[in-house]
C-alpha cells in the first residue's frame, strides 16, 4: 500500500500555476479539487522565484545580466545598497586599514634589518601604490567616490610631513621610505609619491587610463628602475652616469605590463570600455615617455616621483 502511494505521488507531475492557467481554474473550481494525483509547488519554489529557462528568455536577457558593468560595476553596492555615503565610508575605513598595514609589515621589516634598507624602500614604493588602487571598485564612480578614496594618501602626505618635521618619531617608517635613514628625505620623494597618488585620484579617478598610467609607471616602473639598475645596472646610459640601460628598460617594461594588467582589472567592472590592442599600444608610449624622462638629469635635479607622474599624466592626456 505505501510503496504504491510512493510510487503515485514521483509519478505525478510538479504543476505550477501560470497567469493563464490561473483564470482558467477560478473559472473551474471543480476541476482544480479533484486533481488529487498532482502536487502543489510549495511558496519557496513559486514562479517569481526560480531562474526562467532559456527557451523562454529573449536573446538580449544574457546581453544585459552577463555584463561586467552589470554584475561588479560597483562593489559598494554590496556594503550599503541605498546610502552611498555610508558605503564610502565603509570603502574608505577597509581602504585604510589594508594601506596602513602594508605601510607597517614594511616597517616592522626595516626595524629588523631583514632586507637591505634601499630594497625595502623600492619594495614600500611599489607596494603601496599599487595596493591601494585595487580598493578603488569598493567606492562609487562619481566625485564623492574620489574624495573619500583620496582620503587614504592624503593622510599619508600629513604623516610624512609630522615625520619629517620632526613632530614626531617613526623609525620603522623613516627607514623603510628614505634612502639613509634621515626623517628630512621623507619631505621629498615620499612625499612627492603620496602628492601624485593623491592627484590622480581626485582628478582622473577609476574610469581613467590616465589614472592607471600614472600610478603603474611611478609605483612599478620607478620602482623596479632602482632594483634593476641596481643589480644589472653595469652598463650606464651616455647622458646621465648616474642611470644605466638595464634600469631604464626595467622600468619601462614593469610600468607597462602593470597597466596592462590593470587596465584589465578595471576593464573587469566595467569602468573601462575600450580595452583592445590599440589602448595597450598607448600605455606601452606613456611607459616608454615616461622611462625616458626618468632617465634625464632633471630627474635627479627634480625628483623621479614628481617627473614620470607628470611625464604620465601628460602623455596620456595627448593619447587618451
Amino acid at each position: 500500500m505505501y510503496t504504491k502511494s510512493f510510487s503515485l505521488i514521483l509519478s505525478s507531475p510538479l504543476i505550477v500555476d501560470s497567469p493563464s492557467s490561473s483564470s482558467s481554474s477560478s473559472s473551474s473550481s471543480s476541476s482544480s479539487s479533484s486533481s488529487s494525483s498532482s502536487l502543489a509547488v510549495p511558496c519557496f519554489f513559486s514562479p517569481t522565484s526560480l531562474k526562467p529557462s532559456s527557451a523562454s528568455l529573449p536573446a538580449t536577457y544574457f546581453h544585459r545580466y552577463s555584463h561586467p558593468r552589470s554584475l561588479t560595476s560597483s562593489l559598494a553596492a554590496l556594503m550599503s545598497p541605498e546610502n552611498s555615503v555610508l558605503s564610502d565610508v565603509c570603502a574608505t575605513g577597509i581602504s585604510g586599514v589594508v594601506a596602513f598595514s602594508c605601510l607597517g609589515f614594511w616597517g616592522e621589516i626595516g626595524k629588523r634589518g631583514i632586507f637591505d634598507q634601499k630594497l625595502i624602500r623600492k619594495l614600500v614604493h611599489i607596494n603601496i601604490g599599487l595596493v591601494f588602487i585595487l580598493c578603488w571598485p569598493l567606492f562609487s564612480s562619481g566625485l564623492q567616490g574620489a574624495l573619500f578614496a583620496s582620503l587614504i594618501p592624503g593622510l599619508n602626505i600629513i604623516r610624512m610631513l609630522l615625520l619629517g618635521l620632526g613632530v614626531y618619531q617613526d623609525e620603522g617608517t623613516i627607514k623603510s621610505m628614505s634612502r639613509h635613514g634621515d626623517r628630512r628625505e621623507l619631505l621629498k620623494g615620499p612625499l612627492y609619491y603620496a602628492l601624485s597618488i593623491t592627484s590622480a585620484c581626485i582628478f582622473y579617478w577609476k574610469t581613467s587610463p590616465i589614472a592607471i598610467a600614472v600610478v603603474c609607471n611611478l609605483c612599478a616602473g620607478d620602482g623596479m628602475a632602482d632594483i634593476v639598475g641596481r643589480r644589472l645596472g653595469t652598463e650606464k646610459l651616455p647622458y646621465n652616469r648616474n642611470k644605466s640601460v638595464a634600469g631604464s628598460i626595467g622600468m619601462a617594461i614593469a610600468g607597462f605590463l602593470a597597466s596592462v594588467a590593470y587596465m584589465y582589472y578595471f576593464a573587469s567592472f566595467g569602468y573601462i570600455e575600450n580595452s583592445g590592442w590599440d589602448m595597450i599600444l598607448r600605455f606601452f608610449i606613456i611607459s616608454v615617455a615616461s622611462a625616458l624622462v626618468e632617465s634625464l638629469p632633471i630627474s635627479t635635479d627634480i625628483d623621479d616621483n614628481l617627473t614620470v607622474s607628470l611625464t604620465s599624466a601628460l602623455v596620456g592626456t595627448l593619447l587618451f
